[in-house]
Formats: structure tokens, C-alpha cells, sequence
């Protein structure tokens, strides 16, 4: 019987439009910014600012270097924040229902101090409310200090929480992050990004 739902943010809770997050990187002077954003799995600087191996600061110094001048903080915010395309409130009513109905709802998500400056503000959902009103626990990679598909930030994931694998649903709209949660015997559903999931999931849940 599943008991514990795990929701990917990016692609899931929220939908993401990588074209505007490369446009706002191109504006900051990034010209190649195409090839280094990836939809699923950052790498260079912007991995290293998710997997927690380089925190906001020296991702903002590393970034200047890079596009040959200084750039700001709320620069830096802009443009990762482009990734936000909509928060679907029908998505949001799912996940309050989930939870009053005793489901444990977790987010496990790939992302970055200047995403969750916006998902954990009370702008999110243009209520008043941050991601974690939606969630009764938050497993953040750059937080972690691992990212989607290591198995590690599934087991510290499924340590954390004191639950089992074959009792969990793991959501992601990622191939491969859906592909390493069911290796680990965890039940599985991948939506497309921005699709709507929430009838999806109670027939999942039926089963």
C-alpha cells in the first residue's frame, strides 16, 4: 500500500520553460548558455551550485567570470528563476488534498539556493504561501549536497523520513530519476512536464 508520495518541483509541481531561463542567461551575457543548461542535470557551475559543492556566492563570482563582468545576486535570481513557467493551482489543491486524505507528500527536487528564493517565499504560489505549506518534508539537492538519479539522495531521502521504498510513489517528469527510484523499489509515475498528473495519481493510488 503506498503511504508516502514524492514529488519532483521543477516539471511537476511547477512548470518549467528552459527557453526563458536560456534567454535570461543570454541576457546576463551567457552566450553559450544553451549548452550549458540542460532540462534534467545541470553540470559545470551550475552543477556544482545544486549539488551544494559551491554555494550562491561563488556560483555569482564563477558566473561574472564568465561573462566577463560583475554580476549581482538578484541577477543570478532572475535568471535561474526563468526556469518558473506557472505553479498549476490544481496542482497545489492536490497536494493539500493528498495530505489531509494521510498521504506523506515529500518534494525531492534538483535546485538551487536562487530557485528556492522564490519556492520558499511567500510569492510562490501568489497566496502567501512557500512550497513547504504544500509539503510535510523537503529533500533539496544543494542542500543534500547529492542530485537526481544518485541513488544516495533516494536512500538519504527514504532514511530521513523513516519510511520503506514499496510503501513510496516517486513523481518526475526525468527518465533516468524515475528509472533509479524504481531500482530502489519504489513505485513509479512520469508525467511530461507541465502535464496535469493529478487524476494520475488516484488511479495509481486505486490500484
Amino acid at each position: 500500500m503506498i503511504k508516502n508520495i514524492v514529488f519532483d518541483l521543477g516539471g511537476v509541481v511547477i512548470t518549467l520553460d528552459q527557453d526563458q531561463a536560456i534567454r535570461r542567461f543570454e541576457e546576463l551575457g551567457l552566450a553559450d548558455a544553451r549548452q550549458r543548461l540542460d532540462a534534467y542535470t545541470q553540470s559545470g557551475i551550475f552543477g556544482d551550485l545544486e549539488r551544494g559543492t559551491i554555494d550562491a556566492e561563488t556560483f555569482r563570482v564563477e558566473l561574472g567570470k564568465l561573462v566577463g563582468r560583475d554580476v549581482t545576486y538578484d541577477e543570478c535570481c532572475y535568471a535561474w528563476q526563468g526556469y518558473a513557467r506557472e505553479v498549476p493551482q490544481r496542482n497545489l489543491d492536490c497536494l493539500l488534498r493528498l495530505r489531509s486524505e494521510g498521504y506523506r507528500v515529500i518534494l525531492l527536487s534538483n535546485t538551487n539556493p536562487y530557485m528556492m528564493e522564490w519556492v520558499s517565499s511567500s510569492e510562490f504560489d501568489g497566496q502567501g504561501h512557500p512550497v513547504e505549506y504544500y509539503m510535510d518534508a523537503c529533500y533539496l539537492s544543494f542542500q543534500q549536497k547529492v542530485m537526481k538519479p544518485d541513488p544516495l539522495i533516494f536512500r538519504k531521502m527514504l532514511m530521513g523520513e523513516q519510511i520503506l521504498p514499496e510503501e513510496t510513489l516517486f513523481v518526475d517528469d526525468g527518465a533516468r530519476n524515475v528509472a533509479a527510484a524504481s531500482q530502489m523499489g519504489m513505485f513509479t509515475y512520469c508525467p511530461e512536464n507541465g502535464a496535469d498528473w493529478t487524476k494520475a495519481i488516484y488511479e495509481i493510488l486505486r490500484k
